[in-house]
């Protein structure tokens, strides 16, 4: 682990760095170091980012007013679903939209991905790419979408006619030309950071179906890639799984399509780095990225099972759980994902990590955040960020 702990910008005029009182530097130009030396600092660290899984129904001055504060905080970039949603998800008041395949494999409805047309626009003002979830486990689990209708869970990540199906998907999505650009989401790597198969495949099937089944990734890497433009800087990456063991798929180590291996973790147990770091060590020997894709630290007093009936968990404890957990991830060497940033306060249901901006807990993921971007890692996401 390698961390900046010092550095400064000479008040005096010295070329040869030893900062002697040989006349005042130009004040300008030393501003100008600050910011330049800083920025390659920071650029140099590993970047935090975040998901929401809703952004594509955000009204446009919240999406503006949630992107701010991102950048505030120095996120780099925010990972999205195309699956439908409406009513006021975490309290949040969306417009509702169906998702990308309501019923039929194959028949599309584009709301979802013009409405990212947008976002991504925005996006790029404050500084922030987009990692695109092509399709969600809930959905299919759910059955409220195409693929949930048609195979459910039972054995969709076996039939060749699902694999085909998705493959479409993949094509269609990358494939969609953008309504104010015009060009096409491959073509797009200034706003899209990468290209995710489907989040968190196969979660309740089992470990060992997991690890029995881990090609299917690989079958929809190749699909993405070669989808994308032979020299395409917009990667491909896995969309986790319950915890990070069962993220970690060996044989995805000798895929060629595949650029990241994205875990998830949300047991206390798993934040050690040297749990973290045997991932990072492995995916790196093997020319691989790593990303802890999701984590978060419950709002309820929970040891694992984060629900209501738990009762509120001391806010301290908590702030102190989110600055440590997100220290040892990226001590570890690995960049992170939390779950999930909202742009207002939360209403506390269900299962609830989530933190609202200037609500409790934000304070302390802006100091985490920032604070990985003092970290190096092995996996260097810099030339993939803006």
């Amino acid at each position: 682990m390698l961390v900046m702990q010092e550095w400064g910008a000479c008040y005096f005029d010295s070329a040869n760095n030893n900062c002697q009182q040989s006349g005042v530097l130009d004040q300008g130009t030393r501003g100008n170091n600050i910011k330049n030396w800083g920025k390659q600092i920071i650029d140099s660290g590993m970047p935090w980012m975040y998901c929401l899984y809703y952004a594509a129904g955000l009204k446009a001055d919240t999406r503006k007013y949630l992107l701010q504060g991102l950048k505030d905080a120095g996120m780099s970039v925010l990972r999205v679903w195309l699956d439908g949603q409406g009513g006021s998800p975490k309290g949040t008041q969306i417009d509702g939209y169906g998702g990308l395949e309501p019923n039929n494999p194959g028949t599309f409805d584009d709301t979802v991905l013009e409405r990212l047309d947008d976002f991504m626009i925005d996006a790029k003002e404050y500084g922030i790419k987009l990692m695109v979830s092509i399709h969600s486990f809930n959905s299919l689990s759910a059955g409220n979408d195409a693929y949930g209708k048609k195979w459910g869970t039972g054995y969709f990540y076996e039939k060749a006619d699902a694999m085909s199906a998705f493959d479409n998907r993949i094509a269609h999505v990358l494939n969609h030309k953008h309504k104010t650009l015009g060009k096409a989401w491959k073509d797009l790597p200034e706003y899209i950071f990468a290209f995710e198969d489907q989040n968190e495949a196969m979660i309740g099937k089992g470990e060992a179906y997991v690890k029995a089944h881990q090609d299917w990734h690989c079958g929809r890497a190749k699909a993405i890639k070669a989808n994308l433009p032979s020299d395409s800087p917009i990667l491909s990456t896995t969309g986790g799984a319950s915890w990070a063991s069962e993220s970690w798929m060996t044989n995805l180590l000798t895929c060629d399509a595949l650029d990241i291996i994205a875990l998830h973790a949300y047991g206390a147990g798993e934040f050690t780095v040297g749990n973290l770091k045997q991932y990072v060590d492995q995916a790196t020997a093997k020319g691989k990225m790593v990303v802890m894709q999701e984590w978060g630290v419950c709002y309820h007093n929970a040891s694992n099972q984060c629900h209501p009936s738990n009762g509120v968990a001391d806010a301290n404890t908590r702030a102190k759980n989110i600055e440590g957990w997100a220290n040892t991830i990226a001590e570890a060497g690995m960049s992170w994902m939390y779950w999930q940033v909202i742009p207002n306060e939360d209403p506390h249901q269900d299962w609830d990590y989530e933190i609202g901006i200037g609500k409790a807990g934000w304070d302390a993921i802006k100091a985490a955040g920032n604070k990985a971007r003092t970290y190096d890692s092995p996996v260097d996401f810099s030339p993939y960020l803006l």
